[in-house]
């Protein structure tokens, strides 16, 4: 069975809809922006980028989706399904067989979590990203 704790381990990025890390001590509005993006209907906008991304890498990737709020693991889930997994907002586990890599959606933020990715993996996740206006970058 696939061990989820493993991945966590690894070295990660995120996919957000900003294009570096915002600096602890940066100027700005972070916190009260952060606030606006995470209410509707902008935070409906931002998962459905997410769910693109995803249908889009199922092109390239066969996947392992767990979700964990009914313990369930999906295999390569159809097109409507994994839309619907993603779109709930409920928070899932998308295992990247072939490539051995993870993405964890949590279903409340703004970002995405992807773990152990290779440089291959992370160039396909890039280019699918942009063609949704989302960046990946290394905290």
């Amino acid at each position: 069975m696939i061990d989820i704790e493993d991945f966590l381990s690894k070295p990660y990025w995120i996919i957000d809809i900003l294009p570096k890390q915002v600096p602890a001590n940066a100027g700005g509005q972070y916190f009260t922006i952060e606030k606006y993006f995470l209410s509707p209907p902008h935070v409906d906008v931002i998962h459905r980028k997410f769910a693109n991304m995803m249908l889009k890498l199922n092109c390239y990737e066969d996947f392992m989706v767990f979700q964990i709020n009914e313990e369930t693991w999906t295999e390569n889930p159809n097109p409507n399904e994994l839309e619907r997994m993603v779109l709930e907002r409920k928070p899932l586990f998308v295992i990247l067989k072939h490539a051995h890599a993870m993405i964890s959606i949590t279903g409340e933020d703004h970002n995405m979590t992807v773990y152990g990715a290779n440089e291959e993996t992370l160039k396909l996740l890039s280019s699918i990203a942009s063609t949704e206006g989302l960046n990946v970058w290394k905290p």
